[in-house]
């Protein structure tokens, strides 16, 4: 089993995930593989996923592609059929051409079936989609589960339309095929297993979709790189239809490995992190989250599973129960752009992305060298003779010394009970900022875990 404690040279890793100097520019890597991957259309099924993973492989090699034939059963759910589109537009009485597919794929409703056909402009509204609140942008519409076809429109266009007839044309076809998903795993000493997850159906969406596959993939290739004590589960999947499909083929393996596991999504705008807590949230994933987030960014917020809305809601469901939650920056749902046009490259910034990037860097640090540590000496071991405490004593040596007091605090609850969440709980130190102690501790021999 790997020690608890990290080399020297992973705390100061650690002192770069907290801020405190300028990690690798990660984040400007993660946004320029979201802008490549930014025009593909995605859906649930498609050639559009096979591409983005197949970019995604560049970035890790591992990224194994499966295929899931559609009619497939999974649970209580059915792999629908394979969405091919081509083209599409709607040709407006005098000729010109709006919602054309070819200038943004967020005209188009996804999964719409093929079409060409002339109608009135009060025939064509029953297709149209648009939001009178945000008048300038384009919203993003599905319809996965019933054929039907539909465009996607500004507002101010929409109540620019004029009577007469229009040319509805879509060039798509829904076929026998299969569902495409990418997963890693990353052996570990131990086959308990760390998972991360993230979707890759939403097209055009930076933020709400990019941000999390992206990051992903550079915290696997991170991870890759650097020994490890567990195991890593990293997936990427269409959202719902794919988390289905994933534990359907995966769930008694998972059940038996995964000890916390972690959805990545909406991490690419600036604001503060978000945790969505697993259904009870008590597990190990949640834990980690909310300490090692307490100390990473001041303005967090946790919200319980009630809050849910990302694939938390199969991950967590009755029977499945798996310890998973939830990380987000801008929480789906609550902020402007969400699911529409505006959720764009200009909407997500590389500062942000690399924060979230560190973050997980972080999270993933602090979970390796968790364990329930045990101080092996009776009473207070002699910090001094170690270096761990200044030779010469005054009324303020165990508040003045660098981490002397955290030391303290921190062995006075190596009792075997506590892991490193529950000490920087207690103790009310940033989880992060104890991992270097507990390496110091672990090397001299003065803790160890159970």
């Amino acid at each position: 089993m790997m020690k608890a404690g990290l080399p020297e040279d992973a705390s100061k890793r650690l002192l770069n995930v907290r801020g405190h100097a300028a990690p690798s520019p990660i984040g400007g890597q993660i946004y320029d593989l979201a802008g490549k991957l930014f025009p593909i259309c995605r859906s649930i099924t498609g050639e559009g996923v096979r591409e983005t993973l197949r970019m995604l492989r560049g970035v890790h090699d591992g990224v194994k592609i499966h295929e899931v034939p559609t009619g497939t059963a999974v649970f209580d759910w059915v792999v629908p059929k394979e969405w091919i589109v081509r083209d599409a537009f709607i040709e407006c009485p005098d000729g010109s051409r709006i919602a054309e597919f070819e200038k943004n794929n967020l005209h188009l409703m996804g999964y719409s079936a093929p079409v060409d056909s002339t109608m009135t402009l009060d025939e064509l509204q029953k297709h149209l989609y648009s939001l009178p609140e945000q008048p300038a942008l384009i919203p993003y519409v599905t319809s996965y589960y019933e054929e039907r076809f539909g465009f996607c429109i500004s507002h101010e266009e929409r109540t620019a339309l004029r009577n007469g007839r229009y040319r509805v044309f879509v060039d798509s076809e829904l076929k026998e095929g299969s569902l495409s998903y990418g997963e890693i795993i990353i052996p570990g000493e131990e086959k308990e297993e760390i998972f991360f997850s993230s979707n890759i159906c939403h097209p055009s969406m930076a933020n709400n979709e990019l941000s999390g596959p992206c990051t992903a993939v550079y915290l696997a290739k991170w991870v890759s790189e650097r020994p490890r004590r567990y195991t890593y589960r990293i997936i990427f999947i269409p959202e719902t239809i794919g988390s289905i499909t994933y534990l359907s083929r995966n769930l008694d393996e998972m059940k038996r490995s995964v000890i916390a596991g972690f959805i990545l999504t909406c991490l690419g705008a600036p604001g503060n992190f978000t945790h969505i807590a697993s259904r009870y949230g008590n597990t190990l994933a949640d834990r980690a989250a909310k300490t090692v987030l307490r100390g990473f960014d001041s303005g967090h917020k946790s919200c319980s599973f009630l809050a849910r809305g990302s694939d938390e809601r199969q991950y967590c469901s009755p029977g499945v129960d798996l310890p998973v939650c939830c990380i987000t920056r801008a929480k789906f749902g609550s902020f402007p752009e969400y699911h529409t046009s505006a959720d764009n490259m200009g909407f997500v910034t590389r500062e942000a992305l690399q924060k979230s990037y560190e973050f997980f860097v972080g999270l993933t640090e602090a979970l390796e060298v968790n364990r329930k540590y045990r101080v092996q000496c009776k009473c207070e071991p002699q910090l001094s003779s170690r270096s761990f405490y200044p030779m010469v004593s005054n009324k303020k040596s165990g508040q003045s010394a660098p981490g002397v007091r955290a030391m303290m605090n921190f062995l006075a609850y190596c009792d075997g009970r506590n892991d490193l969440f529950d000490i920087a709980k207690i103790i009310g130190h940033p989880a992060l900022d104890l991992i270097p102690i507990a390496r110091k501790l672990t090397e001299a021999g003065l803790i160890d875990g159970p």
